[in-house]
């Protein structure tokens, strides 16, 4: 194996290399075990994010049935309880283990850099739209530089085909931009992203909190997470209360039902979905979503006034502005925990909305002029998942990841770049449960890998995806997210018509018309 200056060619040890061993990476080495993958994890264990960037209370945000995989459904899957990180990481070991998946994956191997090394015309194809050259050419494409058990030393390998699972969330977090003598250097206090806090344990991150006023910045699921585990640690009379510093607000909701009903009823079916507009869909289609529009709404409000009745969101000021399907469109509902509320009467938990923020030595000062005291300040501002890809990607690539105006990656089949050749990305579509989303892409993979169907010409991919884009943009304010919740029935059709499979999965039209569609779906083709 040679380092980076050693002239030695690197060695070929397989036709496919998979970069990560998170969910995404577990479910592609599945589908494609046939090629004997080789799996790069920089950890020292399956899991991703579950393993590496999940809190004490951390839980899935779905029920256990509709996070599986299609051919290894949960043990205890009608347990109407939401799995803990452990029980989920628990899970994708048992995954990994039955289908013989590990003995695919290098552990503690951390791939820091690509390299191409294919045909020039190959990243030329653009130009004349005449589409992919072969998935497997018969010689390597990719060069992959992997540091070994955080030794300096580099370790490079040769492949056809890459299929990058680093997803979007872990490993470099995303800092605001702050006005000179506003950063954190000027807080005489601590401060932390959330990643850092991922690390602590039980008794560390109590310790952290306990007794400290506490700033989490943020309102998504990791910060809500966090200000529920500050107040736990701050029981009793001495007990600090900790302040949600909120920017932007978005619903939350209590559980899956809305007034009685289930919540797969109103965005999870093919009758559901009909109301939404999807790429594609004509000019006949196009009439009746205008048509449909004010039902569309109404279901919207239906939600909306569960919510408003369910959690006192009007007497936090925590009610959104914006419609409720924009969350839902842009996969960014969260499950509220049930005692987060029940510690904010207690006043454990506080909120201040503010647009702009600094710090100053003693804490945080607002775009109003206010200031509050901290100790600790934790960022749950995010991830930079870009900036994760654009450290490995060598040029001209490294420019392509990221189309403006959306800010989206362009992926074809939420999975193929059109313009990075012999190359897959796999987790980096979002819909209403990520397992399944990932799962079906890598089984549309494997056949593409296998030449069982052919990509359509690059014009015609980067039209499809950009019709995607439209809808998302014309859908929610929050576009910037490749987000297909909205249309994700119709999306599993297409990529379904494309291995050639039956896109209609249910036994009866009954069936496919009112109930949701989940992994067991696509568990065989029809």
């Amino acid at each position: 194996m040679a380092d980076i200056h050693h002239e030695n060619p690197p060695l070929i040890i397989s036709k496919v290399a998979i970069i990560g061993a998170g969910v995404s990476g577990i479910a592609a080495s599945k589908q494609l075990s046939h090629h004997n993958p080789v799996v790069f994890e920089a950890s020292d264990s399956i899991g991703g994010v579950w393993k590496t960037c999940a809190y004490e209370s951390t839980k899935l945000q779905s029920a256990r049935k509709d996070y599986e995989f299609s051919d290894f459904p949960w043990p205890n899957r009608d347990d109407p309880s939401f799995p803990t990180h452990a029980e989920i990481v628990d899970y994708l070991e048992s995954y990994a283990k039955h289908f013989d998946v590990l003995k695919f994956v290098e552990f503690n191997s951390k791939v820091v850099k690509l390299r191409f090394v294919g045909h020039r015309e190959s990243i030329e194809f653009g130009v004349n739209a005449r589409g992919y050259v072969s998935p497997l050419p018969g010689h390597p494409v990719w060069q992959i530089a992997v540091k070994r058990n955080d030794s300096e030393n580099l370790e490079w390998y040769a492949f056809e085909f890459v299929v990058v699972c680093i997803g979007k969330y872990g490993d470099i977090p995303k800092i605001p931009n702050f006005p000179n003598n506003k950063g954190p250097e000027v807080f005489q206090g601590k401060a932390l992203h959330s990643l850092d806090y991922c690390k602590l344990d039980k008794d560390a991150a109590t310790r952290l909190l306990k007794g400290k006023k506490v700033a989490v910045i943020g309102y998504k699921k990791s910060a809500i997470d966090l200000a529920v585990e500050c107040a736990e640690a701050n029981q009793g009379p001495e007990g600090q209360p900790c302040t949600m510093v909120v920017r932007t607000l978005h619903w939350t909701v209590p559980h899956y039902w809305v007034w009685g009903l289930p919540f797969f009823l109103f965005y999870s079916t093919r009758s559901s979905q009909f109301l939404h507009e999807r790429p594609n869909q004509g000019i006949l289609r196009t009439l009746l979503c205008y048509l449909l529009s004010p039902m569309r709404r109404g279901v919207s409000n239906f939600v909306e006034s569960y919510l408003l009745w369910k959690l006192p969101l009007q007497k936090y000021g925590l009610k959104p502005d914006h419609p409720f399907e924009e969350d839902y469109a842009s996969c960014q509902m969260a499950i509220m925990p049930e005692n987060f509320f029940t510690e904010a009467d207690k006043g454990n938990i506080v909120f201040k909305k503010s647009s702009n923020w600094g710090f100053w030595k003693d804490g945080i000062e607002f775009d109003d002029s206010t200031k509050m005291k901290a100790d600790v300040v934790i960022l749950a501002t995010g991830y930079n998942g870009k900036k994760k890809l654009k450290t490995i990607l060598p040029d001209p690539f490294r420019s392509l990841i990221e189309y403006h105006p959306s800010g989206t990656m362009p992926l074809y089949r939420g999975t193929i770049h059109p313009l990075i050749p012999n190359m897959a990305f796999v987790g980096y579509i979002e819909s209403v449960a990520n397992l399944h989303t990932s799962e079906l892409r890598s089984m549309w993979l494997a056949r593409y890998v296998d030449e069982k169907f052919k990509l359509p010409s690059v014009e015609n991919m980067l039209e499809q995806i950009y019709k995607e884009m439209e809808v998302s943009r014309r859908t929610t304010r929050f576009y910037k997210r490749h987000c297909i919740s909205t249309f994700s029935i119709n999306h599993s059709d297409e990529i379904c018509e494309e291995m050639g499979w039956n896109s209609w999965r249910k036994r009866s039209w009954f069936a496919e018309a009112f109930s949701p569609y989940g992994s067991q779906d696509y568990s065989h083709k029809n």
